[in-house]
């Protein structure tokens, strides 16, 4: 049963954890409108909207007399008509390797930083970037709403992934830069040779505008410069 906000972008958003977690996996047909209408006890004019939304966002497309398919699965689509920093780095022949270095929870009190949807405690994990085996990028993730962090592993391709298989949809992302005088630890995990550092602010949310996550990424960029390439 679907609670009192809007209606059809809660059940979007359910069909789009669904989508994400393999439940309709790439290349099948999701349940049809009559189906759904008693899944979510809500009206055809409902499901038609919540279906909609997630054609335009590129997960489902329909086709008269077959139904609804399911036609990606990544974890943000629309946002993907920005090709990846690492990905831009992998078709350029260079090798990304990423390191788990810390997770941890932090009292709020104890950040740096105030934002609104931070809760009592944070989860904070780190990891260290390296381009050609050499110190790149260093991450610090920050993650205000995370229930159980015990299944995240040290090898983990993408958290973004991670985030979207347990149910933490992302559907708006916020970048920041500026430059900034790196701190003595920074210098010191990045290896730089320089007195300063590319900082990025990232700030994820939900459809409902609630925080997932915020990450800030210290780049060395006198190995390579933050590229973005955009699918138009």
């Amino acid at each position: 049963m679907i609670g009192k906000k809007v209606l059809y972008l809660e059940v979007a958003n359910a069909l789009k954890k669904d989508i994400l977690k393999e439940v309709y996996p790439v290349g099948s047909l999701i349940p049809t409108e009559n189906e759904l209408e008693m899944v979510f006890s809500v009206s055809k004019i409902t499901i038609r909207k919540a279906v909609e939304i997630l054609v335009q966002e590129g997960y489902l497309e329909k086709k008269s007399g077959i139904g609804t398919t399911v036609i990606s699965n990544r974890p943000f689509n629309k946002l993907s008509k920005a090709v990846s920093f690492s990905t831009i780095l992998e078709n350029e022949g260079l090798n990304i390797r990423k390191e788990f270095i810390a997770i941890e929870e932090v009292a709020k009190e104890d950040l740096t930083f105030n934002l609104t949807g931070l809760g009592p405690k944070v989860v904070k994990l780190t990891r260290l970037y390296y381009l050609d085996d050499k110190p790149y990028i260093l991450f610090e993730h920050y993650l205000p709403n995370l229930d159980d962090f015990s299944s995240i592993s040290k090898d983990e391709a993408s958290l973004y992934r991670w985030l979207s298989h347990n149910g933490y949809v992302i559907n708006y992302i916020k970048d920041d830069f500026d430059l900034i005088e790196a701190t003595s630890e920074i210098k010191k995990q990045l290896s730089l040779t320089t007195p300063y550092v590319l900082r990025r602010h990232r700030y994820s949310y939900s459809r409902q505008q609630e925080l997932v996550e915020y990450s800030i990424g210290y780049y060395d960029v006198t190995q390579h410069a933050y590229s973005i390439e955009y699918e138009v």
